[in-house]
Formats: C-alpha cells, sequence, structure tokens
C-alpha cells in the first residue's frame, strides 16, 4: 500500500539536528522560516513528489483552482518546515502560545480508574500535545516510530521526562501491541496515529473530502475490544508563534455489535479529521496517494 511507503524519520543527520537545536536557541524562528522558505521549499518542491502529491490534494479534494493549489502547495511546504523548526525549538527551550479547546475532556477522563484513547493525525504538530496535554495521574503511552533518528528520540524523552510520558516504538515484530495491551490493562493513556497504517494492512473505507480513503483498523479494534472512551487530539499552527490544540469526544454505541462499533467510531473520528482539515486545509502532511483513484 502507498501508506507503507513513508519513511517516518526526521530529515538530517545527527551533526545537523544537534547544530540547529544549538542555532536556535540564539536566534528567533522566523528567521529560519524565512531561509527555509526562501532557499529549502523551492528546491524540494523541483526535487520532491510531494509536490504533485499536494497539488492533487488542492485541486481535487479542496477544489482550489489550477493557480491557487500550485500557490497552496508552496505555503503547505513552507508550514511543513515551520513544524519542524517548530520542534526543534521546543528542543532548545523555546516556547509557544498554546490555547487548549475541549481540554476539560481530557482531564475528565483522567481522573477515571479506566484507561483511554487519543487518536491523532498527520496535521498540524501532533507532538505539541505529547508535552502539553499531559497528566499527573495517568501516564500517557505514544506511539512512535521505532525508526526515528537517535538524537530526535533523545531530545524527546528529555522534553517527556516531567510530563508522565512513554514512548512504544512500533515493533517490525508488532511486540508494540503488547506493550499496548498492558497499558490500558492498568489503566493508562494511549495515543496513536488514526490516519497511518503500522504493520498491519488491515483497513476500513470511509468517504473522507469526497472521495474514498482507507483507514488503518487497528486504533478503532483496540479501542472498541476495551469499550474504551475516545479523544481526538490535532494540533494546528495558527500563528508564527501560537497553537490550538483541538480535543473532541468520539462517541459510539458501546452496546452496538463489534463491527457497527468499529464503523461508527472510524466514522466520527473521519468526520472530525476532514473538519479540522477543511478549517485548516494548508496543514494536511500526508505526503502520499492517500485516496487510491
Amino acid at each position: 500500500m502507498a501508506n507503507e511507503k513513508w519513511a517516518g524519520t526526521t530529515y538530517g543527520n545527527e551533526w545537523m539536528h544537534k547544530w540547529l537545536i544549538c542555532l536556535l536557541r540564539y536566534i528567533d524562528t522566523r528567521i529560519l522560516y524565512l531561509f527555509v522558505a526562501v532557499f529549502i521549499i523551492p528546491v524540494c518542491l523541483v526535487l520532491n513528489p510531494s509536490r504533485g502529491i499536494a497539488y492533487r490534494y488542492f485541486r481535487k479534494r479542496i477544489g482550489y483552482g489550477r493557480l491557487k493549489s500550485a500557490w497552496k502547495t508552496y505555503v503547505n511546504h513552507c508550514l511543513f518546515g515551520q513544524v519542524v523548526v517548530d520542534k526543534f525549538a521546543m528542543y532548545a527551550g523555546k516556547k509557544f502560545n498554546i490555547e487548549i479547546e475541549g481540554q476539560e475532556h481530557f482531564l475528565e477522563l483522567a481522573t477515571r480508574e479506566e484507561g483511554f484513547l487519543l487518536l491523532s493525525a498527520h496535521i498540524g504538530n501532533y507532538e505539541i500535545a505529547g508535552y502539553t496535554l499531559t497528566s499527573k495521574a495517568k501516564r500517557l503511552n505514544a506511539l512512535v516510530f521505532a525508526g526515528e533518528k537517535a538524537s530526535v528520540m533523545r531530545n524527546r524523552d528529555k522534553m517527556f521526562a516531567d510530563t508522565n510520558t512513554n514512548m512504544i516504538a512500533i515493533s517490525p515484530d508488532m511486540s508494540h501491541l503488547f506493550e499496548i495491551d498492558q497499558a490500558l490493562q492498568v489503566g493508562e493513556i494511549v495515543s496513536m496515529p488514526g490516519d497511518r497504517f503500522n504493520g498491519s494492512t488491515k483497513c476500513i473505507e470511509h468517504n473522507f473530502l469526497g472521495a474514498k480513503a482507507k483507514f488503518p483498523l487497528g486504533p478503532f479494534s483496540v479501542a472498541t475490544l476495551r469499550g474504551l472512551d475516545v479523544l481526538a487530539v490535532n494540533v494546528m499552527k495558527t500563528s508564527l508563534t501560537s497553537y490550538k490544540i483541538y480535543v473532541t469526544p468520539l462517541h459510539y454505541d458501546k452496546e452496538a455489535s463489534r463491527q457497527g462499533q468499529i464503523k461508527q467510531l472510524s466514522g466520527a473520528y473521519v468526520a472530525e479529521l476532514e473538519k479540522r482539515v477543511r478549517q485548516y486545509p494548508t496543514q494536511w502532511y500526508n505526503y502520499f496517494e492517500f485516496w487510491q483513484e
């Protein structure tokens, strides 16, 4: 499947990452934003197939005209560059203004004995949620790509040190499933993406932005197997220095058949994802053929 071609790792080597973090301790992120927009993104648009993928997304799924789709393709890549810069800026100790809408849903579930699930997507900058949307009462277990650069993983460890957050690496032998199950058994929180395939190719189809798209079955199967409460969490960039976290309960009938529960829950997730994508169309960062047309 096209979804499996995604590398899942941050560009650059360890030396580059260390240099970037050091640089960001002393300069404004906006200087790097400008550098990326002028010198890096034009080269990426020439060499990388993401140009055509993003253009077709804006043209077919969002419905923009040719010129607007071309411009938004450039803007989309610039914003993705800013998200990467922001990630390293946080490693360097910089802070962003963060607004949370729906935090009460997270805090209420965190007081319960049962565990619950957070479903994210590759829009905006979800990593910020792991540093902001936390609970001292419950450990948050975040599913992450096992092949990520060691420098990035070390910096995440430092950021997570005081937030009661644990990383579960996606493993080829699927052993991460046992870690997820164990975390939920003891009433902890598990966070995972609902728009990318992680090992298993089992899927469920939904109409998304006007066409059929495949979503991984795993997250919805995990939730319905235990009758878990589920929150969709999307973190969107709202200005050069600000983000907004949207926390939305995903409702489904826990008395319905298992297949009925999966269909309802996945449908609620896709509806919420479409709402946020239409609200922030330039922050869609799935650079593969998401719609199999």
